[in-house]
């Protein structure tokens, strides 16, 4: 089974092909393929951690949905014995993608 470890928002994520992934927003519509790096590679018993040789590999996916929302963050800040209370919200924008290669 091939698989890579690649990079998407600070963060790593383990995808073979026909992975479905949820990554931080990206700049592309649905349909359009992006491409994203990979910092180790996995075929069978063969492991590929070189970044030389990592320059060549590409992980190609496509988008699949670009509007989709995150789960609602509430953030509360309290000082105590000064009145002092602030409410914020929030839900990251997310980017839903297909993986359909790593070559």
């Amino acid at each position: 089974m091939v698989y890579a470890i690649v990079k998407s928002g600070g963060r790593q994520e383990k995808v073979a092909v026909g992975d479905i992934m949820v990554m931080d927003r990206q700049g592309a519509k649905v349909g359009e393929t992006i491409e994203l790096p990979a910092l180790m590679l996995v075929d069978g018993d063969n492991i590929i951690v070189d970044k030389a040789k990592l320059a060549a590999t590409k992980v190609t996916a496509e988008v699949v949905r670009d509007d989709e929302k995150g789960p609602k963050i509430h953030i509360l800040r309290y000082k105590n014995k000064t009145g002092y209370r602030k409410r914020q919200g929030h839900r990251q924008k997310l980017t839903r993608v297909k993986i359909t290669g790593i070559k």
